[in-house]
This record gives C-alpha cells, structure tokens and sequence, in this order.
C-alpha cells in the first residue's frame, strides 16, 4: 500500500451506475452480517451454554463480549479509514470477521468462545460506519435518498432478524452454524471489495501523529461503561462493588476522553460537529432508534420464552412480523422520500413508533404471535420511516472530509442507546415485577373469596391424585405463586414498553428542530482532507 496522498479527489462519476451499484451492495452484506450477529445468538444462548457446559452468567458474556468490542472500534473506524483506506479497511475487517466466526464456530469452552466473539465483534465491527459513508460518496441526488433507505433498512433490519435466524438454525442443525454461515458471504466480501471500492488512498503517516492517549481514554470509557450496562442489572447496580468500579473509571476516562478530543487539532473523534445543529439532533435520533431497536427486540422474544415458554424457533417465527412489514414498507418510504420532506417522514416514523409500544401495553400472559402482530407491523414499518431519513439529515450535508468521523460517531450513538436501552429495561422489569407482586400478594388472603373457591378446587384436584391434605395445600399454595409471579412479570414488560413509548414521543416532538438539508456536491472535497 502506499503512503502518498491521493492525486485527486475520488470521482464517482468515473464508475458506472451498474458497477457503484455492486460495489454499495457487497459493503452492505458486510454491514449486514456484523449487524446481525449481535442478536443472533440471543435466542440461542441456552443451547450454547448447554453445549459449552457454561452457567447463565458465563453465557451472557457470549452477547457482551461481542458488544463491548464492537463499541469500541465502531468510532475508531474513521481514523483507521484515514491510514489504511475504506478499501483495505473493509477487506481486513471481513478477513478478520470470517475468520474469526470460524473460531466460534470450533470454541471448545466457554472462555475461548468469549475471547473469540469479542475478536469478531472488533474485527467486523468497522464494516458499519464504512457503509455510511461510502454511500455519501458513491451517490448524490436521488440515488443517494435510496442509498440511505437502504442502509437505514439494513440497520434496523438486521438485529431484527438476529433471532429469527438464530432460532432456527439451532432448531434445525446446531448453534456451531450460527457462526459457520458467516464464512461464505465474508469470503465473498473479502474478495469483491478490494476489486471495486476504491473511494480513498491510504495515508499511513498518520499513523506517526496519532493520539493513542485518546484512542486509550475511548476504549477505557466504551468499555467499562458497556459493562456497567451490561452486568448492571444482574447484580443489583452499585450495590456490587465490580459494577460500582467499572461506573466509577468509565466517568473518568470519559471527562479525560471529552476534554482531550476537544483540545487537540487533530482527535481521534470528532465531537466538534456536534455544534451542528441537525448532527447534534441526528446523534440524539440514533440514540433514541437504538433504544427503540434493541430494547425490543430483546423484550419480545424474553417475553415469549420466559412467559409463554416458547422455544427459540417459536420465539423466531413470532417476531418475524416486524421485518416483513418493514420490508413492505421500504417502496413505500422510496416513494415519498423523493417527494416529501424528510423531516415529516421521520416524524410519522418516530410517532408511528411511539403508536407501535402504545399496542404493546394492553400485553397478557396468552399473547402469543398473532396478538403481536398488528404492533410488530407498526414497529417494522416505523423502523424504516425513522432511521433512513435519520441517516440522511444527519450525515447528507456533511463534506466527504468529516463524514468518516462523523459516521463512527453517528453509529456509536445508536449503539449506546441500544445497550443502556436493555440496561434500563431489565431494571425495569426486576423492579416492577417485585412491585406489581407484592401488590397482587396484598389481595391473595383468607378474605378474598374467589382466591378460598380456587384452593379448594385446586386441593381437591391434588387430593384425588392421592396426595395428603398438607400436600395439596403447599402444591396449590406454588401453583398460585406461579400464576401470580407470571401476572407480575406480564404487568413489568407493559410498563417497559410504556417507558419506550415516552422515549419516541420526545424524540418526535424534537424533529422540527433539524433543518432541511442540501447535500453537497459528490465530489465536493478530498475524503482524506485534514
């Protein structure tokens, strides 16, 4: 590779339409498949500790470590992008993907399956933003709307479909090919890349004057602050000493991080554009979409499996609604993002979104796939309404020189809303659970008739199975304590996606604020100015 500075800048106009095409649709499947393996062991997690002889808790990490890596390189990837260029980038970041989903697929315990998830997390993760903005630089005009629709389908798509796909790969083979399916469509990115996308020349001086002390503060503060999120909930917060720790340096390095990026001329993130009124905006939209996509797709197939017991296959086909509706809605937004403002666009889909939780809130202990598909069908056409114009507004008007930075921190954002989305949401449901119970328990006693009517039924049944008196009564008396701890946990995931809903009504409130944008020229300005 070399190290002189492109002679010109890079010309989309060169490439034909079909080729650009081609190119844009390989880095998607790149950013596809890194998105949709942050969820698609989610539904899967059980048999992959059954088959690792691992504990719940050992488990979990299999999730987070994939997570806290992949938040860690996401805003890292401008400044990589810079030295090494989009194309070699990407080429090693789908090398690094592939391979390192083969490891997982061969982890032969728990420990090295953890040290290999976080390996694909940090490898893969980069394909991300680099999809952001080599759309920005291929495309302009309309084609540059539908490149962002596309995108901003695939960013909510993916995770979406983590489950489902998961779910029935175990079902039908083993948890090893959640992991071997990678190895195909990696190889074909690994190879197709370097042939056509060639939007940028490496710069490996900056390599020399690079602020590593920055680069350390960043993946200190994403780190711990992704683990605090993570194990928070499980062990009671600040109540546990590690949890309090982890909190407790990720707010220092973060102060250090904030205010070293600030003062250098050259930081590794870019957190001056954040004075920009529509990015600022756009940072907090991605946030809040992260919440809204994470969060529940976590709730739903949790739900589903602790609730009505459903299987992981079963979990899968029930939330398959939502990414069938939003795929029938991308002609749809196709046809009005060209037509309408997309500032009304984004607001129908954050409104529709808030809708969409409103639907989930009369929630029961029997809703299975068919009660949840009216608000899975507004959730999915409202995830494509609100984050391809999200990805428009935010990053469309930007010079080609900030969007590498910007698109990192742009998706770091979302990822961030996801990970203190499911935070805040198992918090909710542990402590509305014990609090809905206890306010079930309050009613269970000798004066509630229908509750006496109910054990004297139930003990007669236990009685005519042979079983003693005494022995019926403590049967019946676990058998109500199990129907009302399901009514409890019923109550908490209605409660959770209230508070979702309330995140989507601010949020809607808020678009009017961004300004309409004019993207600038294609080939305005160097990508690798600065």
């Amino acid at each position: 590779m070399s190290t002189r500075a492109p002679a010109k800048p890079f010309d989309a106009a060169s490439m034909s339409t079909s080729v650009k095409v081609f190119a844009f649709a390989t880095l998607c499947v790149g950013m596809f498949i890194a998105l949709l393996d942050i969820q698609i062991v989610s539904a899967s997690l059980r048999d992959i500790g059954g088959g690792l002889s691992a504990g719940t808790d050992e488990t979990a990490w299999v999730q987070t470590s994939y997570l806290i890596a992949e938040i860690i390189v996401i805003p890292l990837s401008g400044w990589l992008s810079r030295v090494f260029s989009t194309r070699w980038l990407f080429c090693a970041s789908a090398v690094g993907f592939t391979l390192a989903s083969l490891l997982c697929g061969a982890a032969w315990n728990i420990q090295s399956m953890i040290v290999f998830r976080a390996l694909q997390g940090f490898l893969g993760g980069s394909m991300i933003p680099l999809v952001f903005t080599s759309a920005f630089m291929f495309f302009s005009g309309k084609q540059r709307v539908i490149a962002a629709s596309t995108i901003g389908a695939i960013a909510s798509l993916a995770p979406t479909l983590g489950p489902v796909v998961g779910g029935w790969i175990t079902d039908i083979s083993s948890w090893h090919w959640l992991f071997y399916i990678n190895l195909v469509p990696g190889v074909f990115v690994a190879v197709v890349v370097p042939m056509l996308v060639r939007i940028d020349e490496p710069d490996l001086r900056l390599i020399k004057g690079a602020d590593y002390l920055s680069m350390l503060l960043m993946a200190v503060f994403l780190g711990c602050l992704e683990y605090t999120l993570e194990e928070g909930p499980r062990w009671n917060w600040f109540s546990d000493s590690t949890i309090l720790a982890t909190a407790w340096i990720s707010g220092l390095a973060g102060l250090a991080f904030v205010s070293r990026s600030l003062m250098v001329a050259n930081p590794v993130v870019d957190l001056r554009a954040l004075k920009e009124r529509n990015f600022a905006l756009g940072c907090f939209f991605s946030f809040v979409t992260g919440i809204g996509l994470f969060a529940t797709i976590y709730l739903t197939p949790l739900f589903l499996g602790r609730v009505r017991g459903y299987s992981a296959l079963d979990i899968g086909l029930a939330v398959f609604s939502t990414g069938l509706f939003q795929l029938a809605a991308i002609p749809l937004y196709a046809f009005f993002a060209n037509r309408v403002d997309l500032r009304w666009l984004m607001m129908v889909g954050l409104g529709l979104f808030a809708v969409s939780m409103w639907d989930f809130s009369p929630l029961t202990h029997d809703w299975g796939g068919k009660e949840l598909m009216l608000p899975q069908a507004l959730r999915g056409m409202a995830q494509q309404f609100a984050v391809p114009p999200t990805v428009t507004l935010t990053l469309g008007a930007l010079a080609p020189a900030r969007l590498k930075q910007a698109s990192g921190l742009f998706n770091l954002m979302r990822n961030l809303g996801g990970a203190i989305g499911i935070a805040a949401c198992a918090t909710i449901l542990n402590d509305r659970t014990n609090l809905h119970f206890n306010r079930l328990a309050e009613h269970l006693n000798s004066t509630n008739e229908a509750l006496n009517q109910w054990m004297a039924t139930v003990g007669s049944n236990f009685a005519a199975l042979g079983q003693s008196g005494s022995e019926g009564t403590t049967a019946s008396l676990q058998q109500l304590w199990q129907l009302a701890y399901r009514e409890a946990q019923t109550q908490s995931y209605a409660d959770t996606f209230l508070v979702i809903m309330v995140c989507f009504i601010i949020a809607t409130a808020l678009v009017p604020l961004m300004h309409k944008v004019k993207p600038p020229p294609a080939a305005a300005a160097s990508p690798d100015a600065h």
